[in-house]
């Protein structure tokens, strides 16, 4: 199978490192222009250079938790065929001892984002009559996890949104989906699978297995995901061939989920 999005431009939130930009490579790399988002130029410029040429890449600083930042996106690139709601946040703390601005704050990052801008795009594409939404939710929507509830409802929440999101643009060729990443190594995970493994692992790969084993014993993987693996179901989804897939939430979880459905 061969995905061309030549002629298309995607957008891309949170995608200076990780998932984001993994996404952002691979379909740059299926012929699309891609507009890349994080909060400073800094990160920015240092992810355009993994592309290797700039060009069909743009760049756009703005901070989609906000409504000001979700503006300033929309402003500078009022057209997009594509929509990855990648942005996010996470980290771990007993629920108890979660305060309100917290609860508030992933919920700005994780689902008003997404909310928001595809509240101005999605539109668009069907007025076009093509176009592709997703939402990078997680299998922390299904199986919440107790170290980072809040961060689990917010993922919960976006699935609820993409399926509604589904249901308004039913047969009028735009498609929105979620998919559900299990453990991926991406930036910042290392830090947390090490705060909750703590000093018994050596390496990183150590660290990673012993947070597989005590925290996820569920995988059939038996180790973290990379972003590549990822961002290649993230790139089906916005193909022409994944046409027949939407209002789903489709995994790439490694197995941690043990229902068939």
């Amino acid at each position: 199978m061969h995905i061309d999005l030549s002629g298309r431009i995607a957008l891309v939130t949170g995608s200076t490192a990780g998932i984001g930009l993994a996404v952002a490579r691979g379909l740059h790399a299926a012929g699309a222009e891609v507009v890349l988002n994080g909060r400073t130029e800094e990160r920015l410029d240092k992810a355009v250079g993994e592309f290797g040429s700039a060009e069909r890449v743009h760049k756009v600083a703005a901070d989609v938790g906000t409504a000001a930042g979700c503006r300033a996106l929309v402003e500078a690139f009022p057209t997009v065929d594509i929509l990855v709601n990648n942005a996010g946040i996470f980290a771990p703390q007993p629920i108890f001892e979660i305060p309100d601005e917290e609860w508030q704050r992933f919920f700005d990052v994780n689902v008003m984002s997404g909310i928001r801008l595809s509240r101005h795009y999605v539109p668009k594409m069907v007025e076009r009559g093509w176009g592709r939404t997703v939402f990078v939710s997680s299998e922390s929507a299904v199986q919440v996890p107790p170290e980072m509830v809040h961060y689990g409802m917010t993922k919960t929440a976006q699935l609820t949104v993409a399926r509604g999101l589904a249901e308004a643009v039913g047969g009028t060729g735009v498609t929105v989906n979620s998919v559900l990443p299990g453990p991926t190594l991406s930036e910042g995970v290392e830090k947390f699978v090490r705060e909750l493994v703590g000093d018994a692992a050596g390496s990183p790969e150590e660290a990673s297995r012993l947070f597989i084993e005590k925290e996820r014993p569920t995988s059939l993987l038996g180790r973290l995901a990379s972003s590549e693996e990822v961002a290649n179901l993230v790139v089906y989804l916005c193909s022409e061939q994944a046409s027949a897939t939407t209002g789903s939430a489709l995994r790439v979880d490694g197995g941690v989920l043990r229902g068939v459905l």
